[in-house]
């Protein structure tokens, strides 16, 4: 069968697993955009992302004897969860490799849903770490190993979402903008709209710290990247498929990579203006919208909202990378005066009514005249840290500006 023939066939074999996601306009972003924003919630399915239409068609269609002698993955997260809820579906018995860093909600997620049929094997601490171990005890024992993206039928299982779009919204749909880790979705996806709604442009969205399609298309091969940022972690992938890059680099019309800091503040406004509880990857296509919202405008514009699996414990760290990317959190190493009412004459003299003292260390030095601090400063308006810099330099404080030091940045604050 052709691969959307398989996207068909899954369609059947799913009907009764997955839950038909909404498709719903929101107004918001419509009205922001003046487009037709209709977001694709497959953060409201069983196991919160799309990760159970591929898992679950795969271990379905393995033979009788390979379903008797049990499934393995590896994964951090979604893939890692429809796995386990596959299994105790079909009542196969299944193993999943996690790193020992899997944050324990994860874990506890993993064993939710596929109770006594899985079993966890934590090791190593990375993704590679686990992946090569559960790839080594496949080998090992013939057990079937379930790809999370690099496979026709999980492939097959993805595409479903763009079946389930099209039969809900029967107007012509001008983009649709879909979240790229490893490809699978994005590749699903766009061969259901190449047969069914050619005419539709298919834009893939990456984190700019983890490019791996881009690369692998721009390098025409797939590329192994040295170095990712693990932030947008449901997306963020050293090296895409074999086979997703042949489908995608065909038929993705644009890839576009999205700032990790844009895509916190777009978590933080699904959260206060929507109610939505979203994860990184979950919102890289709506963060996307900003950077084509000149080639949007008038049009109709799907976004696929892949999963709400976010850990409550990276709040903070949303946040702060959400103000670091507007340009309302700063940083800054002052040398301050070892006298009394220095800080003060900082607070009184340097800042602004709206200006917030967020993060302060300082140590005294009992034996210099100045001594260093770190300071952190929230600011209610981008445009005043210019003033604030001409103001410490008339007032004489010395300073260094930390935000765009990256490696102090990271040694001294985190």
């Amino acid at each position: 069968m052709s691969l959307f023939q398989q996207i068909e066939e899954a369609k059947k074999q799913l009907q009764d697993v997955v839950m038909a996601t909404p498709l719903s306009k929101n107004l918001n972003l419509s009205n922001e955009f003046n487009a037709t924003i209709l977001l694709k919630r497959e953060d409201l399915q069983t196991v919160r992302s799309y990760k159970i239409r591929g898992a679950y068609n795969k271990i379905s269609t393995l033979t009788a004897e390979e379903q008797e002698q049990g499934v393995i993955c590896a994964s951090a997260g979604n893939h890692a969860q429809g796995v386990a809820y596959s299994c105790k579906l079909l009542q196969i018995k299944g193993k999943i490799y996690m790193p020992k860093t899997t944050p324990k909600q994860k874990i506890k997620q993993v064993k939710l849903f596929g109770e006594n049929y899985v079993e966890i094997i934590l090791t190593g601490d990375t993704f590679d770490d686990a992946y090569a171990a559960a790839i080594a005890e496949s080998t090992k024992n013939k057990m079937a190993f379930i790809h999370p993206f690099d496979d026709e039928k999980v492939i097959a299982g993805q595409g479903t979402v763009g079946l389930e779009i099209l039969e809900s919204y029967k107007k012509p749909i001008d983009y649709v903008f879909v979240p790229i880790g490893g490809g699978g979705l994005a590749s699903g996806l766009s061969e259901v709209f190449k047969h069914l709604s050619p005419q539709t442009k298919i834009i893939g969205v990456e984190p700019e710290g983890a490019p791996s399609m881009q690369t692998s298309i721009a390098n025409n091969k797939v590329t192994v990247l040295d170095n990712i940022d693990k932030f947008v972690d449901g997306a963020a992938v050293k090296q895409v498929g074999k086979l997703t890059f042949d489908i995608c680099k065909k038929s993705l019309s644009d890839i576009i990579l999205v700032p990790e800091g844009k895509v916190c503040t777009s978590i933080l406004r699904l959260y206060n203006e929507e109610a939505m509880v979203v994860e990184p990857a979950g919102a890289l296509s709506i963060a996307a919208l900003d950077f084509y919202k000149e080639k949007i405008k008038g049009k109709t514009v799907v976004c696929i909202v892949s999963g709400s699996n976010n850990d409550i414990e990276r709040t903070a760290e949303i946040k702060e990378r959400s103000l670091l990317y507007e340009g309302l959190m700063h940083y800054f190493m002052i040398q301050f005066p070892q006298r009394p009412g220095a800080l003060k004459e900082f607070v009184n003299d340097i800042l602004g009514p709206d200006d917030d003292i967020t993060y302060f260390q300082f140590t005294k030095k009992n034996n210099r005249e100045t001594g260093p601090a770190v300071v952190g400063l929230e600011l209610k308006n981008k445009n005043d840290i210019e003033a604030i810099k001409t103001k410490m330099n008339n007032k004489g404080f010395e300073y260094k500006y930390l935000n765009d030091k990256l490696d102090l940045f990271n040694q001294l604050i985190g």
